[in-house]
């Protein structure tokens, strides 16, 4: 059973969601990745998402995008990512790592040596946003070989037909898109995403996270009333960006706006409880 299989099993067991943190790798500064990844982890976070950075992000909005570059700035790799994974593990080898980035980089390291590199340094899922299941056997059946689940992406538009090819090609977890459009858009409908994820759990037992458009701890807790995993980026990073000349504060500010989400989360699942051990 994979690190994520494990995390989202125990999750279950104890009536819990999974909160997902967000985070470029390299932003603000290399340097501050790994202590940020275990200062995430002590507030909350079940399953850490680190974003490769790169040129051209085309399905992220501005505040992602700025991150990138500010990554890029350092001149930050994919050997690099993966070696900020293999740092994290040397302290923290329970908490999932999942690396979200495009397609080019992995082409350019080649798939059977990203994914031998990614497994030995602890990465436990890979999402590549703009490699659609239909083309990504090459890649999903190298990192299957190592142990690493490949994640894709549904939308709020795919059709029946897609959530079944989706559901039969991932692993780890399905993440639902729960808005058209870019990263750090807004307007949540919760009852429609409700709607959706009964479509989505016809057609596969993995759990779903839900992410886009999740910014404050009360649309966390509803989020968390639906889905498996509550997945958050544009916010987190948003908090980076202003706190980007002040290490100190950063590393602080950050994962304590992450635990209000998991204070808010949990509190919502106590709450369903009670309710449900009183009838």
């Amino acid at each position: 059973m994979s690190r994520l299989a494990e995390r989202f099993a125990l999750l279950s067991r104890k009536g819990r969601r999974a909160l997902i943190p967000y985070i470029a790798a390299g932003d603000p500064d290399p340097r501050m990745t790994v202590p940020l990844m275990h200062a995430l982890v002590r507030a909350g976070a079940d399953v850490l998402e680190l974003g490769v950075p790169f040129s051209d992000p085309m399905a992220d909005g501005p505040v992602i995008q700025r991150a990138a570059e500010r990554a890029l700035k350092h001149h930050v790799t994919l050997r690099q990512v993966i070696d900020m994974v293999r740092k994290f593990r040397q302290q923290d080898p329970g908490t999932p790592v999942v690396l979200m980035g495009y397609l080019n980089p992995v082409e350019v390291m080649g798939y059977q040596l990203f994914a031998e590199q990614a497994a030995a340094a602890g990465v436990d899922g890979v999402l590549t946003v703009d490699l659609p299941p239909e083309e990504a056997d090459d890649l999903a059946q190298a990192l299957k070989k190592q142990g690493i689940d490949p994640i894709f992406l549904l939308a709020p538009t795919s059709p029946t037909h897609r959530i079944k090819l989706i559901a039969d090609a991932a692993r780890g977890f399905i993440y639902y898109v729960s808005l058209r459009g870019v990263t750090g858009a807004a307007n949540l409908d919760v009852a429609e995403i409700a709607d959706r994820l009964k479509e989505i759990r016809h057609q596969t037992q993995l759990p779903v996270g839900v992410g886009f458009g999740i910014g404050t701890p009360e649309v966390a807790a509803q989020v968390a009333g639906i889905a498996d995993a509550v997945i958050v980026g544009s916010a987190l990073v948003r908090r980076m960006e202003e706190l980007a000349a002040e290490p100190d504060r950063l590393l602080l500010e950050v994962p304590a706006f992450l635990a209000t989400l998991r204070a808010a989360m949990d509190a919502n699942q106590d709450a369903k409880q009670i309710s449900g051990a009183s009838r």
